[in-house]
C-alpha cells in the first residue's frame, strides 16, 4: 500500500507539471491555432531564470516574479516578432517557426547562463512528510497546490472576466470576434504571454524536485504536447485530465515495469491517440461539410 501511494503522489506531481505545460499548449492554441512547441523553453526559463536570479542575491519570492516576468516577455516577443509576421501561413510552417524559435531559446540559455544542472531550495524545507507509510516531498504540495490555483485562476478569468470572455470568443471563431470588435492580435498577443507565465511558474515549482538545465524544455514540451493531445487538443479540462493521467503512467510503468522506458511513455501516448482517438479524451470530432 505505501509502495502504491508513493508511485501514486509521485505521479501526480510530476503529471502536475504537464498539465501546466499542457495548459500553455492549448491557451495558445485556442487563440491562434498555433501549436508551439516552445512552450517547454518557458519552464526552464522559469526554473534558470529564478536560479541565477537568487544566486544573485533576490529574494526567492521576488527571483520568480523576475523568472515570470521574463518569460512572459519573451513570449510576447515570440508572438509579435515570429508568429505574427507569419499570419496566414500553413500550420506546418508555424510548427516549423515554433521549433526554431525553441532552439534558438535553448542556444541562448546555454550562453546566458550554462550547461550545468541547478536546483532550487525547497520552499519548505526537505524533511519528508509520511502519508499512510509514503514518505512525500513537501515540494510536491507545493506543485499540486500551485497547479490547481493556476487552473482555478485561469477559469476564473475565462469565464468571469471579458477579457477571458473575449478570449473564448476568438477560440470559437476569429473571424466572428473580429467582426465584433475584438483585437484578435492582441487577444493572441495576450494568450501567448499567459502561456509564458503557466510555462514558467511550472518551471519554478518543478526545479527544487527535479533539476534544471538549458535543455530541459524539449522533453517538457514533448509531454506536456502529448498530455494535450490525450485530453484533446485545445480543451483546458483535457489538458489537465491527460497531464495526470500521463504523469500517473510514467510513475507506475516505471515502479513497476522499468524506470529505463519511462520517457517512452509519451511517445506510445502521442502513437496511440493519433491511431485510436485523434480527438482525445476530451476532445470533440470535427465534421466538414463539402
Amino acid at each position: 500500500m505505501a509502495e502504491f501511494l508513493q508511485f501514486l503522489i509521485s505521479g501526480l506531481t510530476v503529471g502536475a507539471v504537464y498539465a501546466l505545460v499542457a495548459l500553455g499548449f492549448t491557451l495558445i492554441y485556442n487563440a491562434s491555432g498555433v501549436v508551439n512547441f516552445a512552450q517547454g523553453e518557458f519552464v526552464m526559463l522559469g526554473g534558470m531564470v529564478t536560479v541565477f536570479a537568487s544566486a544573485a542575491g533576490l529574494p526567492l519570492p521576488l527571483a520568480a516574479l523576475v523568472a515570470i516576468a521574463a518569460a512572459v516577455a519573451i513570449g510576447l516577443m515570440l508572438h509579435r516578432f515570429a508568429i505574427e509576421p507569419a499570419r496566414g501561413a500553413s500550420a506546418v510552417t508555424l510548427i516549423i517557426i515554433t521549433i526554431g524559435a525553441s532552439i534558438l531559446l535553448r542556444g541562448v540559455a546555454a550562453i546566458v547562463f550554462d550547461k550545468q544542472f541547478h536546483k532550487l531550495p525547497a520552499f519548505t524545507g526537505d524533511t519528508p512528510v509520511d502519508v499512510l507509510g509514503a514518505a512525500v516531498q513537501p515540494q510536491s504540495f507545493w506543485v499540486l497546490g500551485g497547479t490547481a490555483v493556476v487552473v482555478l485562476g485561469l477559469y476564473v478569468f475565462l469565464e468571469h472576466t471579458l477579457l477571458g470572455k473575449a478570449v473564448l470568443a476568438t477560440a470559437a471563431n476569429r473571424l466572428a470576434a473580429r467582426l465584433v470588435g475584438i483585437n484578435t492580435t492582441t487577444i493572441m498577443a495576450l494568450a501567448f504571454g499567459g502561456s509564458a507565465a503557466i510555462g514558467a511558474i511550472a518551471g519554478i515549482l518543478v526545479t527544487p524536485i527535479t533539476l534544471t538545465s538549458y535543455d530541459v524544455g524539449t522533453l517538457l514540451a514533448l509531454k506536456g504536447f502529448a498530455a494535450a493531445m490525450l485530453g484533446g487538443m485545445g480543451n483546458p479540462v483535457g489538458a489537465v485530465v491527460g497531464g495526470l493521467l500521463l504523469g500517473l503512467l510514467e510513475a507506475f510503468g516505471a515502479g513497476y515495469l522499468s524506470s529505463t522506458y519511462k520517457d517512452a511513455f509519451a511517445f506510445l501516448v502521442i502513437l496511440i491517440v493519433l491511431f485510436a482517438a485523434p480527438q482525445g479524451l476530451f476532445g470533440r470530432r470535427v465534421v466538414e461539410r463539402v
